[in-house]
């Protein structure tokens, strides 16, 4: 099971810091300090605290699943985590409604949708790990941990770029070349709030090959080599084929952003069976 420390959030761990209970060697230290090696850290933690693990009874599209992990199609419109303007419609409020359903229906009599009722009557309460991010407006698979041990296998698998990732992109216009790649530096404009390419960024490489050429639009097949905030849509506009749906840089007006994760490979956590995943386009390709 996940360990208990796994499904904290993020906005919990920042209150923590901000109100002085956590120490590195005996003292107080804010955001952004540089942890060493051989550092002391203690932290003062409430885990009874509601987190984001507060489950809610959303429909899942559900790929594969197994005692180790779960594959999910998230639709788009779906925060991946909650956030702070958000914080019950997510994935992960929904995958944590689902993996302990068993518990959550013998509690459905009182009401309760905390993840203190679910726990009373099922001690192993489990935590689903997300392994990486979809912004809200991307749809596609995600692959979910349902255990610490996964979660860490999986996460270091990404890390080590072990991973297969291909997205399904409606841009704007028609792209001449067949393939190619694209590259630009992406970093975050303080004052304009939003992530774009930036000379003092970080390195961003993306490849890209055509499926198909439509009258004003082109549908492409991308792959992210690294992994920056906003990148596919970042570099679709910097290499001139703005998104469909992505207002924000110049795509045209859509009923959603046309983007989509189809398709993941990966080595499973338990061996190395590699396991591969797809998913069909679920926007229209000729808006």
């Amino acid at each position: 099971m996940c360990d208990r420390f796994n499904g904290l959030s993020k906005m919990y761990l920042r209150d923590v810091i901000k109100t002085e209970k956590c120490e590195v060697n005996g003292r107080f230290e804010n955001r952004g300090y540089l942890v060493r090696a051989n550092d002391f850290v203690e932290i003062e933690l409430d885990l009874l605290k509601q987190t984001a693990m507060r489950p809610r009874e959303i429909p899942l599209d559900i790929v594969f699943e197994d005692e180790h992990l779960i594959v999910v199609n998230k639709p788009c419109g779906m925060l991946a985590h909650p956030s702070h303007r958000e914080q019950s419609d997510t994935l992960l409020n929904a995958l944590v409604f689902y993996l302990n359903a068993e518990c959550g229906i013998r509690n459905a009599e009182s009401g309760d949708n905390s993840e203190s009722a679910f726990r009373t009557s099922h001690s192993a309460f489990i935590r689903p790990g997300l392994i990486h991010r979809l912004d809200k407006q991307t749809s596609g698979l995600m692959v979910v941990a349902k255990s610490a041990r996964a979660h860490r296998i999986v996460s270091d698998h990404f890390h080590r770029k072990l991973v297969e990732k291909r997205y399904l992109a409606l841009v704007e216009g028609t792209v001449e070349s067949d393939s190619g790649t694209i590259e630009g530096p992406i970093g975050r404009y303080a004052d304009l709030k939003m992530w774009d390419v930036n000379p003092e960024g970080k390195h961003a490489e993306t490849r890209f090959w055509v499926k198909e050429r439509y009258a004003d639009t082109t549908l492409l097949e991308l792959e992210p080599v690294t992994g920056r905030t906003n990148q596919l849509r970042i570099h679709c506009k910097h290499f001139g084929h703005p998104i469909v749906g992505d207002t924000q840089r110049g795509g045209r007006e859509f009923e959603r952003l046309c983007l989509h994760a189809w398709k993941i490979k990966f080595h499973h956590p338990s061996g190395q069976e590699m396991m591969e995943f797809a998913s069909p386009v679920t926007f229209d390709l000729k808006p």
